[in-house]
């Protein structure tokens, strides 16, 4: 499976970014030893349902040592026989039905 999931703190630093928060998060994710990545809206993480799962619950854990509330937006694409693998393969699939 692959979940793309949006960490929010609603503590912020005086200047309303919550970067460093998130920054706590995406480092519990890049520990966990799971294929992930991260661009500007959400991080995606690769895996098994459990694991997944809990990587998930310890970011938001993470994040919730310094902030009163978290919001979790999380998307998971559950496809059986698709464990590894498809975050590179899906933007395979579609850059090859893309004309230059």
């Amino acid at each position: 499976m692959i979940v793309a999931i949006s960490i929010s703190p609603t503590a912020q630093d005086d200047d309303g970014s919550v970067a460093a928060s998130v920054a706590e998060a995406v480092q519990v994710i890049r520990d966990s030893g799971l294929p992930n990545e991260t661009n500007a809206m959400f991080t995606n993480i690769e895996g098994e349902w459990d694991e997944v799962m809990e990587v998930v619950k310890q970011a938001v854990f993470k994040v919730a040592e310094t902030s009163p509330r978290v919001g979790l937006v999380l998307k998971a694409d559950v496809r059986a026989g698709h464990d590894t693998g498809q975050m590179t393969a899906k933007v395979e699939r579609l850059e090859s039905h893309l004309s230059d």
